[in-house]
């Protein structure tokens, strides 16, 4: 959970927009008490631009630069719950650090996260942002996502932030027998968010909801 310190970026929102945006959340399914809690208090309002930081709390995706997005609160929520449903987690690999919010509440719910972004800019603001909210587990790398970080592998979890057409088993190799990997699967045009949970004997895939997110790319921008 956050100290009550700078994170809380209190000036910027009042307790009541935040309470709302949680409110939405419940409604929507998210049931998860420490999740609630972590996003409540969270400065989502940081991790975005200036201009839109009015629009911080409500459940939209939003622009980042470069042609990216901050995820919709809600798909963050249902991602992280999904993650955590089976209980704590030790080591989480994402990839898409993006503006680094969803990096921020997991680092909150789990002992260590890996995180990796293609984009330099995108990772370098990321990390000294988190850096500057005091976030002392999260280990930061500028890379190819497809490629996974096998170096810290095997991951209790793994959360793709942005839509491979289709799901990459070779990540599925860096998941611990019993991990799970969630991400949205398919073309622009069709996507779906999926659970893929890793076994000794292979893998099991369940679909949750159609999703929208923006494609998964290999290589790195610097």
């Amino acid at each position: 959970m956050m100290q009550q310190s700078k994170r809380l970026g209190v000036g910027m929102t009042s307790q009541r927009t935040r309470d709302r945006m949680v409110g939405r959340l419940a409604d929507q399914g998210i049931n998860n008490i420490n999740l609630l809690d972590v996003m409540r208090n969270t400065p989502r309002h940081l991790f975005i631009e200036e201009a839109l930081a009015h629009r911080a709390y409500e459940d939209a995706a939003l622009p980042i630069g470069q042609n990216q997005t901050i995820s919709q609160p809600f798909v963050v929520a249902l991602m992280t719950q999904v993650l955590l449903a089976d209980g704590p987690l030790n080591s989480v690999l994402e990839i898409g650090t993006g503006c680094g919010y969803q990096t921020a509440i997991l680092a909150q719910l789990v002992n260590r996260i890996c995180t990796i972004e293609r984009i330099l800019s995108l990772q370098q603001n990321a990390e000294q942002r988190l850096r500057d909210l005091e976030f002392r587990n999260i280990e930061y790398a500028h890379g190819d996502g497809y490629k996974g970080w096998r170096a810290r592998a095997p991951f209790d979890a793994i959360i793709i932030t942005a839509a491979p057409r289709a799901i990459p088993e070779h990540l599925i190799d860096q998941l611990a027998i019993g991990g799970k990997m969630v991400l949205p699967v398919g073309d622009e045009n069709d996507q779906s968010l999926q659970v893929v949970t890793k076994m000794d004997d292979g893998h099991e895939v369940k679909p949750l909801m159609p999703i929208r997110f923006v494609p998964l790319q290999p290589g790195i921008l610097v």
